[in-house]
């Protein structure tokens, strides 16, 4: 058995703690380990291979360093150039494995779920995969406890022709009104769709050829045209881009006559909403939950997460408080789910504050903004050690760096030299420049940037060592 674990997403409902260049996927939201690192984690088991990844591939280091740092290994990594949803996602890995001369059952399932008990978990894929084995398309359905609006669901009826335990999928519902959820709920014949599912890699592509052959060519062109690096595949942007953006729920399971549903009975929850953090913490007395320097008076069944100031809550019940260096979100818990539509104005409106935090991450470290104005902008930025940023070039900026602690290797020009802690030395507007840290030990520096643009895209690579796009031949300098 495969794991496919799908990465992809932006987690906007957790805004503003997910933004779309560190989902809710890679934070850790309910341990100390990440969402990502819990899903791999709880698939090392005996008969389990390693995962085969899917991910945009602006997260590619992030999702390199998250292994990294827990000794996790994956046996692929599958880079879409653009979400296209969990349809042509799949269809990829799939057809990866076939052309390997090899076709395993498939687990596919996403990288941002919880599920607390294990034993319950693969005692369902044990069940799963006796369905499996014989062609049939499992999903897992998450017993319906009560009237959630926020899920699909799946109506199920029994089947003799199914292994026991097994049931077979009548209808799909979409996210229901409260009334019918309540409907649902009483009959005891509904499940909500977890979006996990077990099936043979050419059954699931045998069924998207008959009921979407779009989605099926466009995958197999673009999986032909893809760059291979190792087990890195980078999936060809032009053909990808003519993909439809379809969900294996619509285009496959929906359709076909052989879908069927396992229960899963596990403690599972998609982490979609601040609701549901609130569901799967350990509460005080009063049903609060708090994190960061948060101070609670009078105040019942709220959610106070703090990330660096002080945040003090009087007097309030039901509420959710969310901190960050950039942003406040204050919400009725019952009325979460709207957050998506704060961040699409927020996104209309061309904000920066959905896109990334304060701290945001590169394959070399991170950078995180202190200070702003109009003609300048000033950022403590830290290098890992051994790493370096690329050879660049600003065409509307000067930098000052001061060494805060560590060595830096600065490259200016047509020299080259070693800065040390509280030393300090000017990048002048068009210098062809690097900062690289040779020391054992991360390098932090603070960088002051003066000029008539600060853009992040004022940047023209000469050399990067991560691959990233955008990069400049060192002869056009030398002419």
């Amino acid at each position: 058995m495969i794991p496919v674990i799908l990465s992809g997403g932006s987690g906007s409902r957790l805004w503003p703690l997910s933004r779309k260049q560190y989902p809710k996927q890679f934070l850790a939201l309910t341990g100390e380990d990440t969402l990502f690192q819990q899903t791999i984690k709880r698939l090392t088991f005996a008969g389990m291979q390693a995962p085969v990844l899917v991910c945009n591939k602006e997260h590619r280091f992030i999702v390199q360093e998250q292994l990294a740092a827990q000794q996790l290994a994956s046996q692929a990594l599958l880079l879409e150039p653009f979400g296209r949803n969990t349809a042509p996602a799949v269809a990829i890995a799939a057809m990866k494995l076939l052309a390997e001369g090899r076709d395993e059952l498939l687990l596919v399932l996403p990288a941002d779920h919880v599920l607390e008990n294990q034993r319950a978990f693969q005692q369902a894929l044990a069940l799963a995969a006796k369905a499996a084995e014989k062609g049939e398309m499992v999903l897992f359905g998450i017993p319906a406890s009560r009237p959630e609006t926020g899920y699909g669901y799946i109506k199920s009826v029994a089947d003799a022709g199914l292994p026991e335990g097994v049931i077979r999928v009548q209808r799909f519902v979409e996210k229901p009104d409260e009334a019918r959820a309540r409907e649902f709920v009483a009959s005891g014949d509904y499940y909500w769709n977890s979006g996990m599912f077990l099936f043979r890699a050419s059954r699931y592509l045998e069924e998207l050829k008959k009921h979407d052959a779009d989605i099926y060519d466009t995958c197999l062109l673009a999986l032909e045209r893809s760059q291979h690096e190792g087990d890195v595949v980078s999936i060809d942007a032009a053909t990808f881009e003519c993909c439809p953006d379809n969900s294996i729920d619509y285009t496959v399971m929906e359709k076909t006559a052989r879908a069927c549903v396992v229960p899963l009975d596990a403690g599972w929850n998609d982490v979609g909403s601040w609701s549901s953090i609130w569901d799967v913490h350990a509460k005080d007395e009063h049903g609060n939950v708090t994190k960061g320097d948060v101070l609670v008076h009078d105040s019942h069944n709220c959610l106070v997460h703090g990330n660096g100031k002080l945040v003090s809550v009087i007097g309030l019940e039901d509420i959710v408080v969310v901190e960050t260096k950039d942003a406040m979100m204050i919400a009725h818990r019952d009325r979460v789910q709207d957050v998506k539509k704060v961040v699409n104005q927020l996104d209309a409106q061309g904000r920066s504050e959905t896109q990334n935090h304060c701290e945001v991450y590169r394959p070399w470290g991170s950078y995180d903004s202190v200070d702003m104005g109009g003609r300048f902008q000033v950022k403590h930025i830290t290098v890992k050690p051994g790493a370096q940023l690329s050879l660049q070039m600003h065409h509307h900026r000067a930098e000052h760096w001061i060494v805060v602690s560590g060595t830096a290797q600065v490259t200016c020009g047509e020299k080259t030299f070693l800065l040390t802690e509280n030393q300090s030395t000017y990048i002048p507007i068009a210098s062809l420049h690097r900062l690289a840290n040779p020391g054992k030990i991360p390098l932090e520096i603070i960088e002051v940037q003066s000029g008539s643009y600060l853009g992040e895209d004022d940047i023209e690579r000469f050399e990067d060592v991560y691959g990233r796009s955008n990069v400049t031949p060192l002869s056009v300098v030398a002419r």
